[in-house]
């Protein structure tokens, strides 16, 4: 029998009965669709109790401190897996096979050049113009250069178009860094795998070869990876809301890395590393320790804790490992900076006022540190961070537009304004 919940009312109403839905794992929802019908709507400021869709992608149990990928936990993807392996399982539900996975990198490799003429979009910016800025506008100018992927009811359409996107992000982001620098872009080098070919279009000039450092490759890998996905966060439920319109997926793209660019969501790995520099010395750590714990002073550690893991972030102790295999790599564990964070991370693990909070290190600040110490300005972080979810949007999008339930978002509000007034002539004012 079908479980219901029901709602009385202390003035008399009419007794509600909602179905109760369940999923595969994680909390049973109440089916509200039909509550319009007796004169309700809910009220959930953010969202924070409501499931607006039903999804097979990923699964997040934030008091147990799980990640799931279509199944798969986080750390046994990110120890046997590279990113397009873990793309492949996002789009398609399955982890490749040999010949699929060879199958799927030709493709990407296939599409991650730009159209010639998008280059004269990034010239349209000023050069010190923050990379997001420049992604936002290049990922929607996309739709004018590629038409063909506007049909969004066409299966094979999206397809092209996921495809399109996950090979040619990384080059738009590159470019974004190259132009602000003032260098030449450079093409992708598709002899290179995923993560090294970003590096590549990165770091290399036309002056001289780049060989990409294959432990920093790696590192670079379980970064994309680790953010590849993260359920119904703000930018993923932006791209689906945009999508529910039946937009373009590049609009759709676009809408989502301006949602990862507010500093409440995709900015915490670039604002770990501001903090940093902003206590400076481990001399210092005392004093913005001691900060950090007043309730009337604003300071807050950047890093530390997470909204949705009241646990430790599975993610953190994959990185965690990764920050050290990187530092040991480039033998930075005496620069200053990085004795500061490694510094602070002790403090942190041990300190009462942090443990009882569960205020552990979270993925960004180890993924803030790998990247400084790969010579990436804390100004791309949050370009990577979009890079790396790219592969969790287009997944959702997709499978949003298959979905035959898929309709158009429409939050309800509770007014609050003026009640009806009458008109008056302004010379009667």
């Amino acid at each position: 029998m079908a479980t219901k919940a029901t709602i009385t009312f202390d003035n008399d109403s009419t007794t509600i009965e909602l179905p109760v839905l369940k999923g595969s794992l994680g909390t049973d929802v109440i089916d509200i669709r039909n509550l319009g019908k007796h004169g309700y709507f809910t009220f959930d400021p953010g969202f924070m109790s409501t499931a607006a869709c039903t999804s097979g992608i990923t699964f997040i149990d934030g008091e147990q401190g799980l990640l799931y990928y279509r199944g798969y936990p986080i750390e046994q993807l990110a120890e046997n897996c590279d990113f397009l392996e873990v793309s492949h399982l996002l789009l398609n539900g399955e982890l490749p096979t040999l010949q699929q996975r060879e199958a799927f990198v030709g493709t990407i490799r296939q599409h991650t050049m730009l159209h010639d003429q998008m280059s004269n979009v990034f010239r349209g910016f000023r050069r010190d113009a923050h990379p997001m800025a420049v992604m936002i506008a290049v990922v929607g100018a996309m739709a004018a250069f590629y038409p063909d992927n506007n049909n969004v009811a066409d299966p094979e359409s999206r397809k092209v178009a996921a495809m399109r996107l996950l090979a040619k992000v990384p080059t738009i982001a590159a470019w974004s860094y190259k132009y602000n620098i003032g260098e030449p872009f450079m093409y992708p080098k598709n002899t290179l795998g995923y993560a090294e070919n970003f590096m590549h279009m990165m770091f290399a000039t036309p002056c001289e070869e780049y060989v990409p450092n294959p432990i920093l490759a790696r590192a670079f890998e379980r970064i994309l990876l680790l953010h590849a996905d993260h359920e119904q966060n703000a930018s993923t439920s932006t791209v689906r809301l945009v999508g529910s319109s039946g937009a373009n997926p590049f609009a759709c793209i676009a809408a989502g890395i301006a949602s990862l660019w507010g500093p409440s969501h995709g900015g915490a790995n670039e604002a770990t590393l501001n903090m940093l520099e902003e206590i400076g010395d481990v001399s210092r750590i005392g004093e913005f320790i001691k900060r950090a714990k007043d309730k009337t002073d604003s300071f807050r550690l950047m890093g530390f804790g997470h909204r949705v893991y009241r646990n430790m972030d599975p993610r953190a102790s994959i990185m965690r490992k990764t920050c050290h295999e990187v530092l040991n790599e480039l033998g930075l564990h005496d620069d200053p900076m990085f004795k500061l964070a490694m510094e602070l991370e002790k403090i942190a693990l041990e300190d009462e006022y942090f443990v009882s909070r569960k205020l552990y290190p979270n993925v960004d600040f180890y993924s803030g540190i790998v990247m400084r110490a790969m010579g990436i300005p804390n100004s791309m972080f949050t370009a990577i961070f979009a890079l790396a979810r790219t592969a969790g949007w287009i997944s959702q999008w997709c499978e949003m537009n298959a979905d035959p339930e898929q309709k158009i978002g429409r939050p309800r509000q509770l007014y609050v304004g003026s009640e009806r007034r009458e008109f008056v002539p302004l010379h009667q004012r």
